[in-house]
């Protein structure tokens, strides 16, 4: 199998799978570009999440879908983690994260501004998928960290074992593929 077909609620993708490492292949979701799937999930997730002031979401797949969902939800603006602290950014809070995907460190990093926002808000964090977690716990220490309040985590797709978290919401499940030289 070259690839995984994806259906979510009756819109199709037919996804590449793609070796990450030795043991392990997944079933490559990338939401840049497709404004189609982006706007047919986004009121799907909006309407599952609580009443919340923020959304926040890492640079840079989350970014089409948080700017949808706050759409949805009339919201003025929505909160980016960057990669790396940028020279516009004043007091800005910093945690390291590595992904599945990227399978380095990488920083995300929060301006002062965007924490002074969020202080004391109810924050829920948008992303494409959750798979281990890593990254969606590097976004909640950040909002912690700010003083702002996770009230929910949501993606389009949870991979793996995150399918069975019940502290996250997702629209569709993303399984894992052992490759066939695994000894695993």
């Amino acid at each position: 199998m070259n690839s995984y077909p994806l259906s979510l609620s009756g819109l199709v993708r037919d996804l590449p799978i793609i070796p990450i490492n030795d043991e392990l292949s997944i079933a490559s979701f990338v939401i840049l570009g497709d404004t189609e799937l982006i706007s047919h999930v986004s009121p799907q997730i909006a309407k599952k999440l609580p009443s919340i002031d923020y959304l926040i979401t890492a640079e840079a797949k989350g970014i089409p879908l948080a700017y949808e969902v706050s759409k949805q939800l009339n919201m003025k603006e929505f909160i980016v983690a960057r990669k790396g602290v940028k020279p516009y950014m004043s007091s800005p809070f910093v945690n390291e994260v590595v992904s599945m995907t990227t399978q380095k460190k990488q920083l995300l990093c929060l301006d002062g501004k965007d924490a002074e926002k969020i202080k004391g808000k109810k924050i829920a964090i948008i992303d494409d998928v959750i798979s281990t977690g890593d990254s969606l716990l590097a976004l909640e220490e950040l909002v912690i960290k700010a003083g702002g309040n996770v009230v929910a985590k949501a993606a389009i797709l949870a991979e793996g074992d995150a399918a069975e978290r019940e502290d996250i919401i997702f629209l569709g499940k993303l399984p894992l593929f052992l490759n066939k030289d695994s000894s695993k």
